[in-house]
């Protein structure tokens, strides 16, 4: 295993983050096998755990705490708040309200004293920057958090956190947690070169594209029962991968790239995991196996580097900066609704 700064933090943290989202009833629900993954991963090198609150509704969180016990000192926590966790209109967002109950919420279910790295899931678009980085510095001055930081900010968002910072003395973001991967590079436009310019670390998320840069999925195969994307998951929202006109790119793009890991003597996982690490901004790549055997693939390309010819053959299949057919960043930019780009 390789260790990295964290950013300007001091912190090290392994290259390779365990990320927990596939923990609980929306991957494998046997708390037992989770549990014994982490103790692998852990085991493995791994120091650095990723969950949210969201993550089967806090089930995520309760697995990770389970499992750290008598090893948390050894452990860096990452969780996130902003989705919706309950009914009322109000438990979810970026308002002092809801971060400082959300950070309460997370702190029992990970049964511990402290977070390493409480991220905003989102940017609130409804709330003062301000106001959010106020409440996260308030939670870091009581000795609840050690380090602040964002996930799927958009470019501006990332540097505007930076001064607002500045400008109120507050804490600042030390990381951002971007969708990144062969099928998802326009954040090497401008998110990637921000980070590297403030010193924020990078712990990119989907880097196998939602299994699609594992190979998994094929023109006229069907998707198999156990994946993300099968008919009746969660994830699938009723639409099938083969339904998908986006999918045709996608199932191109594949069969391209599996004929350049071949060349490069690599499986496609192995080839998408160390394109994502070899970016200069990437501090740690967010890994999200559901299954044991998941795990012991991914934790097997942690030492693999990608030479440059097999680097410019990627770049020949998804051009830098850019993302291929179907990919979402989720950022939901108000400003493109019609009623804000249109003369009244």
């Amino acid at each position: 295993m390789k260790y990295r700064k964290f950013g300007r933090t001091g912190v090290e943290v392994s290259s390779q983050c365990l990320g927990a989202m596939m923990f609980g009833v929306i991957g494998n629900p046997d708390h037992d096998a989770c549990e014994r993954m982490i103790g692998r991963a852990l085991d493995a090198g791994i120091n650095f755990i990723d969950t949210a609150d969201i993550y089967s509704r806090g089930e995520s969180e309760e697995i990770v705490g389970r499992a750290v016990k008598g090893r948390r000192d050894d452990v860096v926590i990452a969780t996130k708040c902003f989705n919706q966790m309950g009914d009322d209109r109000n438990q979810r967002g970026g308002s002092r309200r809801w971060i400082m109950k959300a950070a309460e919420d997370s702190l029992r279910r990970l049964g511990t004293d402290y977070l390493d790295l409480f991220q905003v899931h989102r940017h609130d678009w409804d709330t003062d920057l301000e106001e959010t980085l106020g409440a996260l510095t308030d939670l870091v001055r009581q000795g609840k958090v050690r380090y602040l930081g964002s996930s799927t900010f958009p470019a501006d968002w990332i540097v505007e956190a930076q001064w607002a910072a500045q400008r109120r003395g507050s804490e600042r973001f030390v990381s951002e947690q971007p969708q990144y991967s062969i099928f998802a590079r326009s954040v090497e436009q401008s998110a990637l070169p921000a980070c590297l310019r403030h010193g924020i670390g990078v712990i990119p998320w989907s880097p196998l594209s939602g299994g699609w840069l594992t190979g998994k999925y094929r023109r006229g195969q069907a998707e198999p029962a156990s994946s993300r994307y099968a008919a009746g998951s969660v994830f699938a929202r009723g639409r099938t991968i083969s339904a998908d006109p986006a999918s045709e790119d996608r199932y191109d793009a594949v069969e391209e790239l599996s004929k350049i890991a071949a060349t490069a003597g690599l499986s496609l996982t192995h080839l998408a995991l160390a394109f994502v690490d070899r970016h200069p901004a990437i501090t740690s790549t967010i890994i999200g196996p559901k299954t044991i055997e998941q795990l012991d693939d991914v934790l097997a390309a942690v030492d693999v580097v990608l030479d440059d010819a097999t680097l410019d053959a990627i770049d020949q299949v998804v051009r830098p900066g850019t993302d291929i057919a179907g990919v979402f960043h989720m950022t939901g930019d108000p400003s493109l609704r019609p009623e804000h780009r249109r003369r009244p």
